[in-house]
């Protein structure tokens, strides 16, 4: 018997790997989280499988679940929206399964602010502009930052930034990065990405709390900030990769470009 942690991607049920969704059609027992992960994403599942919507249930519900499936030796595909490695509050399931003996796998998925770059049609990172990308969120009630990184801090790399689960939190966002990216910095915030009513829009640093307060998205909004978003990047350096007169291991004869 094993749990089967299975990234679902941000919602389109077109976005979960073959492996994900094979897991799907074979286990007996499914528990995914029903308000994040479309209903269509588990439509494939066995007509006799075990299919419990784990948003209303607790830890302790969950975990009876598992001892269940473990003694009718039973796989369960456990199946949580993106990645399960970013904010997918696996560990404290791992912890439990650790605790009964009970094996584990991880099935990688689509992270939404890799379906929100595809919806853009751009890199997050580009040359001489941003090389590096940031994952992060806000403090919550439930869960405040650690010390060291908060976006004052973060802000400070100039990084493109992807920030999650921060939506009552954008006067704060705003108020921390414009020191060090500008108000006029390009941004995106991204509404329900995947889904049916997905939305992206393109705004800026400044604009961008007016805007999703406008559009009253409350909650499953990611915000992006970064150069890399403006929306010509013509000046822009191309990368080396491909550069007809840079030498790699697989191109080691380059060719001069004619003077």
């Amino acid at each position: 018997m094993i749990v089967h942690f299975i990234g679902a991607g941000p919602g389109d049920a077109e976005l979960i790997t073959l492996r994900g969704q094979r897991l799907i059609e074979t286990c007996p027992v499914i528990l995914y989280a029903g308000s994040l992960v479309p209903r269509e994403v588990i439509a494939r599942a066995r007509d006799d499988a075990r299919v419990l919507d784990t948003s209303a249930m607790d830890l302790n519900e969950i975990e009876r679940e598992f001892v269940r499936a473990r003694d009718n030796d039973e796989d369960v595909a456990r199946v949580h929206s993106g990645d399960p490695s970013l904010y997918g509050a696996i560990a404290e399931q791992t912890r439990i399964l650790r605790r009964h003996g009970i094996a584990w796998k991880t099935t990688p998925g689509v992270p939404a602010f890799a379906a929100a770059a595809a919806v853009l049609g751009q890199e997050l990172t580009l040359p001489e502009v941003a090389q590096t990308v940031i994952l992060t969120r806000t403090s919550s009630k439930a869960s405040p930052m650690p010390e060291g990184e908060t976006l004052e801090v973060l802000g400070r790399s100039g990084a493109t930034l992807v920030i999650h689960l921060s939506a009552r939190n954008l006067r704060y966002v705003v108020r921390e990065l414009a020191p060090f990216y500008g108000e006029d910095c390009p941004a995106v915030a991204a509404y329900r990405v995947g889904w049916g009513d997905e939305e992206v829009c393109r705004t800026t640093l400044g604009a961008l709390h007016s805007l999703v307060l406008g559009k009253k998205w409350t909650r499953t909004v990611l915000v992006m900030v970064g150069r890399v978003f403006a929306e010509s990047d013509d000046g822009a350096r191309s990368s080396a990769l491909y550069d007809s007169a840079h030498p790699h291991i697989f191109r080691p004869h380059a060719r001069k470009q004619p003077d």
